[in-house]
């Protein structure tokens, strides 16, 4: 007993420590991006209404000198206006609206239908790609590197002409084309599906007497970082695979050490920018070889672009060259991400979200809480379930957990009396009880290997609350509007019926204290430390937790709420077939008395 008494006393001091941690170090970092991006974004309104020039996007091309034109005027016009003021192609899908900009053939316009920005359904839709004349820029293009032989080719500024189809749907694509003064035609094939992804193919004939040779790129350009600071368990900022490598890069990476290029990929790969949420991707032909590089441009006006540059394709005179590309522009549905790295044979799509370290844990962990969704129509429910099974998997060790804890109980007696035989003799006293545990057949540490074994799962699940679109605005009953948020309410103001807002650090919602309470039950399952120390630290380990889950998704509060209750229906259950009696009610008894009760 005493070995595992210590072993949680090592934890309650490693919880203290990270809490220190998360209120000295984490809580100040983030309030510092918070303070950085809003100053940002002020510095960009201010640079729109001095009509700042930023310098020409085409400048970011990847390995080349930049092409003619592609000069974006200061980001002073508001979305409707930027929009408004260039020729396009209207896109509409079951789960996009927005425009192709015929200038570029950009995607600078782009909307998510089943999307909203907050839990109220009448609350704007989500706006993910916006023109780079706007504060919020944010953009994907596909273009062309050439040289002397070949004449202009379609950059930041070419103008395609609309030849085929007048609306980009998911039945119907639409054709554009672009002639140069050589006579080299390219014609731009623009296809969607039901979700978010496009196909971009592009029939380049070379109507010269020479052969040319010019080479691909593709960029996706943000002129912001998102608002809401990033979560150390989280990558957002640039991502791609080159060669089935996985490489993920922040924002401050670029911005101190810029540009960073993970290479040439000569096996297939992706690139892009990802959100909490959201990302835009290029799959750049797979049969080409192509370089990577990740930069943060501060020449005018900062932003920040994943691009990548193929290898030469030459095209015989009289000869036509297919370009295939593809992009991804939405939300990070798993089943939906999933099914594109099949179907288009991507490599490693699936990292497109931040499954994390235990990526064996989590996405399972995942697929199971998702088919519990789709059979009972309720995430909250899907978590209860899925806790349920995480103790039947875990039910054996959790019984040698127990089994051992009980065991413990019913060698204390002897265990004190050797103390009192051995005194200050702490050799003698550790061989005795060394010899005490043969004997019985109790291994003290079987207690611990269960609740550290249990740990990853734990991570994992916080993991899929927290990065899961599903999650998103997901409710529960009641109050639990969005599982991947904290509990919106607080005991600060009497759960909403004082008329003013807690503290951050005081907001402390029901399901917090309905998970303190039964963490603090469980932890009286036991009995109570002799040593004063150990059972203070007992006393307050709940209390410590309460605050520190707080602030979590309310998700993954219900699931250690559920877990605790769960598990104190167990180990009642396990302790009365060891013949060892519950303590629960004895030392709840106690801990209201007067007089402590004394050890047993």
């Amino acid at each position: 007993m005493e070995n595992n008494r210590n072993y949680f006393v090592a934890i309650a001091l490693s919880v203290l420590i990270l809490v220190a941690w998360q209120f000295f170090y984490v809580n100040p970092r983030i309030e510092k991006d918070r303070i950085a991006a809003e100053q940002a974004q002020q510095a960009q309104q201010i640079e729109a209404q001095q009509g700042g020039q930023p310098t020409a996007p085409g400048e970011s091309i990847p390995g080349q000198s930049p092409p003619g034109g592609g000069t974006t005027p200061g980001a002073g016009e508001s979305r409707e206006q930027a929009i408004a003021k260039s020729p396009r192609v209207e896109i509409d899908t079951p789960a996009l609206t927005g425009s192709i900009n015929l200038t570029g053939a950009r995607f600078d316009d782009l909307k998510l239908k089943g999307y909203h920005e907050t839990v109220d359904p009448k609350s704007p839709i989500i706006t993910l790609f916006s023109p780079a004349e706007t504060a919020d820029g944010y953009f994907t293009e596909i273009g062309y590197i050439g040289n002397d032989a070949t004449g202009s080719v379609p950059g930041p500024q070419t103008v395609w002409t609309l030849s085929g189809g007048d609306k980009l749907t998911a039945a119907t694509p639409v054709t554009l084309t672009y002639t140069n003064e050589k006579g080299i035609t390219f014609r731009r094939t623009i296809s969607v599906d039901d979700r978010y992804m496009f196909q971009i193919v592009d029939s380049i004939k070379n109507g010269t007497s020479e052969p040319v040779s010019l080479s691909s790129y593709g960029r996706v350009t943000r002129f912001n970082k998102p608002t809401t600071p990033s979560v150390y368990v989280l990558h957002e900022g640039f991502i791609g695979v080159a060669d089935g490598s996985l490489q993920e890069v922040k924002y401050s990476k670029v911005e101190d050490n810029q540009p960073v290029e993970p290479g040439k990929s000569t096996g297939g790969g992706w690139l892009g920018i990802t959100d909490k949420y959201w990302a835009a991707t290029i799959v750049p032909p797979q049969q080409t070889p192509f370089d990577i590089r990740f930069s943060h441009f501060t020449d005018g006006r900062a932003r920040y672009q994943s691009d990548y540059k193929s290898d030469a394709v030459t095209v015989a005179a009289g000869q036509s060259a297919e370009v295939k590309n593809l992009v991804f522009a939405g939300a990070k549905e798993v089943p939906v991400v999933d099914n594109y790295e099949v179907a288009y044979s991507i490599p490693n799509f699936d990292k497109l979200i931040d499954w994390g370290w235990f990526y064996f844990i989590t996405k399972p962990m995942f697929k199971m809480m998702d088919f519990f969704f789709h059979l009972f129509g309720n995430f909250g429910v899907a978590i209860l379930i899925t806790t349920i099974v995480v103790k039947l998997i875990f039910f054996p060790l959790a019984n040698k957990q127990y089994a051992s804890m009980a065991n413990m109980k019913k060698v204390q007696p002897k265990m004190e009396e050797l103390k009192k035989k051995f005194g200050d003799d702490r050799m003698g006293l550790q061989q005795a009880m060394m010899q005490l545990y043969k004997e019985e057949k109790i291994n003290p540490l079987a207690g611990c290997w269960p609740i550290l074994i249990q740990i990853p799962v734990f991570f994992a699940l916080y993991k899929v609350i927290y990065i899961t679109i599903e999650m998103r605005h997901a409710p529960f009953f009641g109050w639990i509007r969005d599982l991947s948020a904290p509990d919106p309410t607080t005991i600060i103001n009497l759960f909403g019926l004082l008329p003013f807002d807690a503290p951050a650090f005081l907001h402390l919602g029901v399901w917090p204290l309905i998970m303190g309470i039964t963490m603090f039950l469980q932890m009286r399952m036991n009995p109570t430390p002799p040593d004063p120390t150990q059972a203070m630290l007992f006393t307050w380990m709940p209390v410590v937790f309460t605050f520190m889950l707080a602030s979590f998704p309310a998700g993954l509060v219900i699931y250690w709420a559920w877990n605790n209750t769960l598990s104190i229906v167990q180990q009642s259950i396990i302790m009365k077939r060891q013949g060892v009696k519950v303590e629960l009610i004895d030392n709840l008894k106690s801990l209201f008395s007067k007089k402590p009760k004394p050890a047993e």
